[in-house]
């Protein structure tokens, strides 16, 4: 049996759909109840629990072979990282109690890093959950192709994408999360002992001239990527009503500076960027 969090997100639906098509057995483990009959009726057991009740959690792990496990995303944290410090207490409790043969954990390209910024939320799970007594993998995987979505808007009535990646001629590691689930579905088949960390990106880097090139030849009109001044983000991000920016805003410096980056040769797959720009456009 495999217990998959994040089942109606999509990379770890991604992961559950890799594995009912390989005929095995998904536990989809879900905090809302009222989203369980889609993964019923494809043949999961069922399994609810919040992502920081560490009993709940226990009773959704118990007896699975292994498990796929992912920090729900907190894009405005609380300075001190506390909603996602609470999901790692629980998830490390839960996992030390549930005992499977080994662990799958979705991490981020950059979890390395020192410098505190959004992704530190992840660099804290490795930290925690690396001292976990049973095999475990981190699955680092690359900026997400699909946060292009933010970029249809502005690309279909104005001809132009707002980035804060810059310059925008500059490329860097992006994965579609279909890879990213298919290839966490892949690493839960595996054996191995101790700790190991599995760096993921696309086919190709990808720039936000890139983005707006292809959707440009995909939408049939010019569109254009602009870099958006530095001294405009945290308004900006407020205007969002976002309450702390700060993490956020220190997240997309370190992909400009080059410190977030991959620690390692990287695994590649397979979807490229028109496919995951074509598959948004059609919704």
């Amino acid at each position: 049996m495999y217990a998959i969090t994040g089942i109606t997100g999509k990379v770890g639906g991604a992961v559950a759909r890799s594995l009912l098509a390989a005929g095995l057995p998904v536990r989809a483990v879900l905090r809302d109840a009222a989203k369980a009959a889609p993964w019923k009726a494809a043949g999961c057991e069922i399994a609810i629990a919040d992502m920081d009740d560490a009993q709940a959690l226990t009773q959704a792990f118990a007896g699975a072979q292994a498990v796929f496990v992912l920090l729900p995303p907190t894009f405005d944290p609380s300075p001190d990282f506390a909603e996602s410090r609470a999901v790692i207490t629980a998830l490390d409790k839960a996992l030390r109690a549930a005992r499977p043969q080994h662990v799958v954990v979705l991490s981020t390209v950059g979890a390395q890093a020192t410098e505190r910024n959004l992704l530190t939320q992840l660099s804290n799970m490795e930290r925690t959950l690396g001292e976990l007594p049973m095999p475990i993998t981190f699955l680092r995987a690359a900026w997400f192709m699909e946060n292009s979505v933010w970029d249809l808007p502005g690309a279909r009535s104005e001809g132009r994408i707002d980035s804060m990646l810059q310059p925008t001629s500059r490329r860097i590691p992006m994965v579609a999360t279909r890879d990213v689930g298919t290839t966490a579905a892949s690493l839960l088949q595996q054996t191995w002992q101790g700790k190991r960390v599995v760096e993921l990106e696309g086919p190709q880097t990808v720039s936000p001239d890139d983005i707006a090139a292809t959707l440009g030849r995909l939408l049939g009109r010019e569109v254009t990527a602009r870099a958006v001044p530095r001294d405009s983000w945290e308004a900006r991000l407020q205007a969002q009503s976002m309450l702390n920016p700060t993490p956020r805003m220190r997240m997309v410096d370190g992909f400009n500076e080059g410190w977030i980056c991959f620690e390692h040769a990287t695994v590649k797959g397979q979807i490229g960027l028109e496919t995951v720009l074509k598959e948004l456009l059609q919704g």
